[in-house]
Formats: C-alpha cells, sequence, structure tokens
C-alpha cells in the first residue's frame, strides 16, 4: 500500500510502531494489518522483527528501555520492568501534582463504574479519554484489571493510592451521587416570558 503523502511502499514496521505508540489497549494482528493496510502475514512479520530489535536480538540493535508484548490477545508497548521504578518515580515526581478538569471527569467516571473500560468512559464523557486513561495510568491513579475475554478491551479500577490519597478505605466510602444531581425540575415552575 502506498503511503499517501508520498505515494512510495508503506514501510510496515514504521507505521506499527507509530499506532503502537499511542494505543492503550493491546491491538491483535488483525486490527493492526487493518490499520496499515497489510496482510496479516506481513504484519506478524513485522512485529517479530520489532520485538527482535526493541530486545537488543537483532543485529546492529541494543536493548530499549521498552518492549513490545503480547497480552491478552494483542500487542502493545511496554516498559521494561527493570526500569519500573525509574518510571514510577518520574511519574510521581516530575508530573504536576493537579489532575485537568478532563482527568477528574474521567477518573470519577472509572471510580464509580469500575470495572469499566476506556471505550465506556467515553461514551459516558462524550469524548476521547485516550490520553487521560493514560495520565491516570501514569499517575498510580487507575489499574489495568483484566482484558475482557470476547472483546480484548482493558477493564480499569482504582487504586490503593487513590483511596489514600481521597482519605478513605474503599469505593464504597464514595459520596452518593444522586443528591448532586439536579433533577432538571429546576425553572419549570416560573412563568417563561
Amino acid at each position: 500500500m502506498p503511503d499517501s503523502v508520498t505515494g512510495r511502499p508503506l514501510d510496515v514496521p514504521r507505521a506499527l510502531e507509530a499506532i503502537l505508540m499511542v494505543v492503550d489497549e493491546p491491538q491483535s494482528l488483525v486490527a493492526l494489518a487493518t490499520a496499515v493496510g497489510a496482510p496479516v502475514a506481513a504484519v506478524r512479520q513485522a512485529i517479530e522483527a520489532l520485538v527482535a530489535d526493541y530486545d537488543g536480538d537483532a543485529p546492529g540493535s541494543i536493548r530499549r528501555g521498552f518492549e513490545l508484548r503480547e497480552v491478552g490477545g494483542g500487542w502493545r508497548l511496554y516498559v521494561r520492568s527493570e526500569y519500573d521504578d525509574v518510571v514510577q518515580d518520574f511519574v510521581t515526581t516530575q508530573s504536576p501534582t493537579r489532575l485537568s478538569q478532563a482527568a477528574l471527569e474521567t477518573l470519577a467516571v472509572i471510580a464509580y463504574k469500575q470495572p469499566v473500560t476506556r471505550g465506556q468512559v467515553a461514551s459516558i464523557r462524550a469524548v476521547n479519554v485516550d490520553t487521560v486513561v493514560r495520565t491516570l495510568l501514569g499517575r498510580g491513579l487507575i489499574t489495568e484489571l483484566f482484558a475482557d475475554s470476547e472483546t480484548g478491551a482493558i477493564n480499569y479500577g482504582t487504586t490503593d493510592l487513590l483511596l489514600a490519597q481521597l482519605g478513605i478505605n474503599s469505593v464504597d466510602e464514595l459520596p452518593r451521587i444522586s443528591p448532586l444531581l439536579d433533577d432538571g425540575a429546576a425553572g419549570f415552575d416560573q412563568d417563561v416570558r
């Protein structure tokens, strides 16, 4: 498949890298093949080459601080386990302490609806939540609980760190939402002119 910008044949491994850099959930070979417009066999071969490259097994390559892993029937980039502490320290000390409004709203949806998928959160908020979910994961406020056996979608939930920051012992102690919601009746008794 030619690249729409250059007209040259698409560099499948580089296209896969670009996609894998932005996904939050493991992607199947079929989904990746569809995304780059290449046969599944070519995508499988490119994935194997990327794994070898990142692991330092390919000629002239070095072992990277990240790895490409098959998890839950799909492929995704992960930090190598030996760098978990460094990344965690960076995220907790270098990230601003305040969350954006979007992050707070997403966190509330996850806290009250858990376990919940990124797609379900996006549907409730009516916006794309990929970046916000990454931020919340990076800050250790939410975690991946499990992958749905049918769809492969990752289900998210809150962490003990969030509970500690909220000063509660479990999500059961979260305030009930219904008393805070307007029932929509306000203003209907008034004469509209």
